[in-house]
C-alpha cells in the first residue's frame, strides 16, 4: 500500500504486511510488535453489532469482514511487544501490559511472527484493559506439571501490585496450606517500580525510565521511555502530561525522540482520562519527535481514512504520524 496507510519513505508498512521498517531489519535486529492498538472495549464495539444503528457503524461491520493481517480496523487491547536483539544476538520479549485480549492476541499475532515466549512484563497501570490477561501468561510460559519453571518477572507500582493482590489472590507466590492440591497457574515474580523517572530499571538488558502521566486528575498511569540507539517512548494511557514528563522526551527538553507511541481515545469527542485526537496531535507538535505512531483508537477511527488525513498533516506539520494497528512490527535498533 501507499503512503495514506503508512510513514513516508516507506518506514512503515501497510496494513497488509504487518510489518515494517525504521532503522533497520533481519533476524540480527530488535522490533517492536504492536499487539493491540484499541481501547478498553476493542474494535468492533460489541454493542454495534448486537444493537446496529441505522446506519450501522462502518467500522465495526467491517473489522469482522477480513482476515486479522489484513484488517486494521480490527483492534485488541492496547499492548506493545518488544523483542530485545542483544549484543550477543539472543531474542528476548518483552511484554508491556496484559489486557483482557491477550490470548486472542497470542492466537493472532504470536503465531504470525512466530514468538515463542514472554520472558519479562511491565504494567503501565493495574486498570482492566491492562492487566486482566495475566492469568492467560501460562500459554507462553514452559509447561510443567509441577509449576517447576523460572517465574516470569512482572514490573509495577506497589498500588498496581495492592490491586492485583486482589484480582489474581492465586497469581502471588504463597506456599500451599496442608491439604491443598497444586494448581497450575501462571508463575510470576513481582517487582515493585517507582513512578519516578529518577528510578530507573533494567530487565533483560534493557533500560526502562518511568514516565508518570495524568490518566483523569486522581490517578498516575506509567509511560516509559528505553532504547540507548534509537529513544522510544510509550505512553498508552494519559490525558494530561506533567511538565516534569513532557520535557523528558521533547526535543526542546531532554532531546528528541525517534519514536513517540502516544494514546488517542476519541476522533471528535473528548474524555476525562484518555487524550482524544484533538490533544493528542497538539502534543505531538509540543514534544516534536522524528515519527510518530497513535494507539487505543475506539470505532470512531476508521484507519485508512484517518491514515490518508495523517498523512496531510505530517507534510503539513513535518512530523509523521500514524496510527498504528494490530500486528504492526517496526524494526528498530535499540
Amino acid at each position: 500500500m501507499g503512503s495514506p496507510n503508512g510513514f513516508e519513505n516507506g518506514s512503515v508498512s501497510g496494513g497488509g504486511e504487518c510489518s515494517a521498517a525504521f532503522t533497520g531489519g533481519g533476524s540480527g535486529s530488535s522490533s517492536l510488535i504492536f499487539l493491540g492498538t484499541g481501547c478498553s472495549s476493542a474494535v468492533p464495539n460489541a454493542r454495534c453489532l448486537i444493537q446496529p444503528s441505522d446506519p450501522p457503524c462502518t467500522v465495526c461491520a467491517q473489522s469482522l469482514s477480513l482476515p486479522p493481517e489484513r484488517n486494521p480496523n480490527y483492534r485488541c487491547n492496547t499492548s506493545l511487544l518488544i523483542e530485545f536483539c542483544q549484543d550477543d544476538g539472543v531474542h528476548s520479549y518483552i511484554l508491556i501490559d496484559v489486557g483482557k485480549t491477550f490470548r486472542e492476541q497470542v492466537l493472532r499475532w504470536f503465531t504470525h511472527h512466530k514468538i515463542p515466549q514472554v520472558d519479562s512484563i511491565i504494567l503501565t497501570h493495574e486498570h482492566a484493559d491492562a492487566v486482566l490477561g495475566l492469568d492467560d501468561i501460562r500459554v507462553v510460559q514452559p509447561f510443567s506439571v509441577t509449576n517447576d519453571i523460572d517465574p516470569t518477572p512482572v514490573y509495577l507500582t506497589q498500588y498496581a501490585m495492592d490491586s492485583i493482590a486482589l484480582k489474581f489472590p492465586y497469581l502471588l507466590k504463597k506456599k500451599l496450606k496442608e491439604g491443598e492440591e497444586l494448581r497450575r497457574v501462571a508463575q510470576l515474580d513481582w517487582k515493585i517500580i517507582e513512578s519516578d523517572p529518577g528510578k530507573t530499571f533494567t530487565t533483560l538488558g534493557l533500560e526502562f525510565v518511568p514516565l508518570p502521566v495524568i490518566h483523569g486528575e486522581d490517578y498516575i498511569s506509567l509511560g516509559f521511555l528505553f532504547g540507548r540507539k534509537s529513544r522510544v517512548a510509550y505512553i498508552s494511557d494519559v490525558s494530561r502530561f506533567p511538565a516534569s514528563t513532557e520535557k523528558l522526551i521533547s526535543k526542546s527538553g531532554a532531546g528528541q525522540l525517534d519514536l513517540l507511541i502516544l494514546d488517542t481515545l476519541y476522533k471528535d469527542n473528548s474524555h476525562n482520562t484518555h487524550f482524544c485526537f484533538p490533544q493528542t496531535l497538539d502534543a505531538v507538535k509540543r514534544i516534536c519527535p522524528k515519527q510518530a505512531l497513535l494507539i487505543g483508537m475506539t470505532h470512531e477511527f476508521d484507519h485508512h481514512r484517518d491514515n490518508m488525513f495523517l498523512a496531510e498533516w505530517s507534510k503539513r506539520e513535518g512530523i509523521p504520524v500514524q496510527l498504528a494497528h494490530d500486528g504492526l512490527r517496526m524494526f528498530v535498533d535499540l
